[in-house]
């Protein structure tokens, strides 16, 4: 069995990462940066441009300032921001979000008592607010770029070539953004000896897993098929900084779980946040102070597409339909109108003459090539989701939120199980998702059970907005839309 060797753990790392890198000195050296950037667009934002730095008193009051937004890198790192490997990228905006409140507001305060406001409280403020926009978009950069040359990660190895051990390699690939690297696998069924499993190689039994402690400090073990005592046992002899144990409890929450110490017995506590009055209150509180000035804007941006489309096709410039709501209530949701008046014979005689558009529609209720979209309007519309932006008048009624899981029509909701359905209607439909942040119309059921069941199972305030800033961006830089 000695004869399986690390080499081949060792060919992978070089590859992926078991080298040693500078991901943390680099992801705050671009905080410092980002930070300083801030203060002079805050600078900018409140004096302009045209005092920016022009006598004495200016030069002495925002070298100050920048010597006082220094320690916002210091706090990100005592919240483990460097590099962050082992966050959730909801987790990691939180800790970021709460350092750039703690140090601003310590900033304001020492301006208040000791500068005798000789500092701006205006340039802080917008500081402050470009901070928490930009520092996390430099992050995200600075983390891309490190993972492109090889440089982000840390390697793990995956003790279990089981299912679980299979579906821990598939998410970690999938998340770059946790930065752990799986290099190798371990696995006392010698059937699965020289085979691999996306590419990471299964390189024998776990007695091989200490030729491993040099090159790795992260363990990775799945509890699938393990009986207590042999669990205890492997636990315990690891010889890692770091153990991670995954325990047999497929589909059960995992963010926001915290493990307590019941009298010497492991426990994990779950927090059911949605069933809380006060998260929501909150997440109520958000739809309104985003849907409001968001509907604002859309105004002319919905007169003009409904004159668009009026021209393009005759006909009513919007359509409602009625969809399941919260506890299976019925609601109706309006959108811009970007088909055939025809739409459904045009989609019957379509399927009925492709097979392959019926397989396809069949799988994802969605058409790449949708003969029922109205010419030049209709594309764009729907790439950019401006089709949607008439429920948001359904989010400031209550019979959506911003962010939960789409409203389907019946047909669609009939192919998923009655467990799910139960599922879905247990939180209000929303207007975007993490369905719709990653797959898109580019995942099928499956993938659209999956992200719902996680975003229910798993929901925060911080998820929350992090879903919406992805939004954002999908928006901005549509894929998957058709």
């Amino acid at each position: 069995m000695s004869t399986i060797g690390i080499a081949p753990a060792l060919s992978v790392g070089e590859r992926g990462g078991i080298k040693q890198n500078h991901a943390a000195q680099w992801v705050f050296l671009v905080d410092v940066i980002a930070v300083e950037v801030c203060l002079a667009l805050g600078w900018i934002l409140h004096f302009g441009t045209s005092n920016f730095l022009v006598t004495e008193s200016s030069r002495s009051s925002f070298f100050a300032l920048a010597l006082g937004v220094l320690p916002l890198p210091i706090a990100c790192a005592s919240v483990g921001l460097y590099p962050g490997y082992r966050l959730g990228s909801a987790e990691r905006l939180k800790r970021r979000v709460y350092a750039t409140f703690l140090v601003f507001v310590i900033l304001l305060g020492w301006n208040f008592l000791y500068e005798y406001r000789s500092w701006s409280a205006a340039v802080l403020l917008a500081a402050m607010s470009c901070s928490l926009v930009i520092l996390p978009l430099c992050e995200s950069a600075c983390r891309q770029m490190l993972a492109q040359f090889g440089h982000w990660g840390a390697a793990a190895i995956v003790i279990g070539a089981n299912h679980t051990g299979e579906l821990i390699i598939s998410k970690l690939k999938k998340d770059s953004s946790l930065g752990l690297l799986p290099v190798a696998i371990l696995d006392d069924d010698q059937e699965t000896w020289g085979t691999t499993i996306q590419d990471v190689p299964v390189l024998g039994p776990l007695s091989l897993a200490d030729q491993f402690k040099d090159q790795t400090q992260i363990a990775i073990v799945s509890s699938a098929g393990l009986e207590t005592p042999r669990l205890l046992n492997l636990v315990e002899s690891l010889s890692f900084p770091t153990v991670i144990l995954v325990p047999d409890l497929l589909g059960v929450q995992s963010l926001w779980t915290v493990s307590r110490d019941l009298g010497g017995v492991l426990g994990l506590e779950m927090q059911k946040n949605l069933l809380l009055p006060r998260n929501q209150m909150l997440k109520r509180a958000l739809d309104c102070a985003l849907a409001v000035p968001l509907l604002l804007a859309a105004l002319p941006v919905l007169l003009l597409s409904a004159i668009c489309i009026k021209v393009t096709n005759p006909g009513p410039a919007f359509f409602r339909q009625k969809r399941e709501g919260l506890h299976g209530s019925d609601i109706y949701i309006w959108k811009l109108r970007t088909m055939y008046v025809n739409s459904d014979e045009i989609l019957e005689k379509h399927l009925a003459e492709n097979p392959q558009a019926r397989e396809e529609w069949q799988r994802q209720y969605k058409l790449r090539r949708d003969p029922r979209v109205l010419p030049v309007i209709g594309k764009p519309l729907r790439r950019f989701s401006i089709d949607e932006l008439p429920q948001l008048w359904a989010i400031l009624k209550g019979d959506m939120s911003l962010v939960g899981p789409r409203p389907f029509p019946q047909y669609h909701l009939e192919n998923f199980s009655q467990k799910f359905r139960t599922l879905r209607t247990s939180v209000t439909p929303g207007l975007t998702g993490l369905w719709q942040v990653s797959e898109r119309s580019d995942g099928d059921l499956l993938a659209q059970e999956a992200n719902d069941t996680y975003y229910i199972r798993n929901w925060s305030l911080w998820f929350d907005i992090y879903l919406i800033i992805r939004t954002v961006g999908r928006v901005l830089f549509p894929k998957g839309a058709y």
